[in-house]
């Protein structure tokens, strides 16, 4: 899932600057999880606006913020109060916002900073795993990622900073290199760690990312 946090009320005032009414649009799905645009953040930030003299014309939860289809229909049955609304304020992701970006011609703002791909430890406890790299070794590392796992990013480890497991870099946390060898060493392939990588491909995944599943190439969205 995608994390944010919520950018300080102050910031998002300075953001909608002289705007008098306001849409707001929140995310059913990660930013819910996160608390940063769940019913409840889309109901007390209308409520932080209103007592800023700012009207809110609508509100909406997207199921999923980052569903432009899904959006272009939400945005089509709350068009009169879309149109009362001089900007848009979308509590989800960068890639929410921008969803929002691409169904109206409102100007769009974001009210949370989008931080990284994270795995769920707990409710409320999200860790970063996953760099979205495009270029996946985890076949040769355990299914540990030292691109992410690693501060470093090393693809041939560990440093000789390493000390007893944690990292140099931030002696609270667990050097990316030793789980990896821990766990190569439960399932017996610990050789794996003496094969050579050669240098990351960045450009594995060129900006911006594109991908259409195969079998809808040819096909169209349905319902658009």
């Amino acid at each position: 899932m995608i994390i944010t946090k919520q950018k300080p009320f102050e910031v998002v005032l300075e953001e909608l600057g002289d705007a008098k009414s306001v849409f707001l649009v929140g995310c059913g799905d990660c930013a819910t999880l996160c608390e940063t645009g769940g019913e409840d953040q889309v109901k007390e930030m209308g409520q932080k606006l209103e007592s800023e003299g700012k009207k809110v014309a609508g509100s909406v939860v997207l199921e999923v913020g980052c569903h432009e289809l899904d959006a272009k229909k939400q945005f089509r049955v709350q068009k009169d109060e879309i149109a009362e609304a001089d900007v848009i304020l979308v509590m989800s992701c960068g890639a929410g916002t921008q969803a929002a970006r691409a169904v109206t011609d409102k100007p769009v703002f974001p009210a949370n900073d989008t931080l990284f791909l994270g795995n769920i430890l707990r409710y409320g406890n999200f860790e970063e795993k996953c760099s979205l790299c495009g270029d996946c070794i985890l076949d040769e590392t355990g299914a540990i990622c030292p691109v992410t796992r690693c501060h470093k990013g090393i693809l041939n480890g560990p440093c000789g900073g390493t000390d007893k497991g944690k990292c140099e870099v931030d002696p609270d946390k667990e050097c990316g290199w030793t789980l990896i060898y821990q766990q190569l060493e439960k399932e017996g392939r610990v050789e794996a760690m003496k094969e050579y990588r050669p240098a990351k491909n960045w450009n594995a995944v060129l900006k911006p990312g594109n991908f259409v599943i195969p079998s809808r190439r040819k096909g169209g969205d349905e319902g658009e």
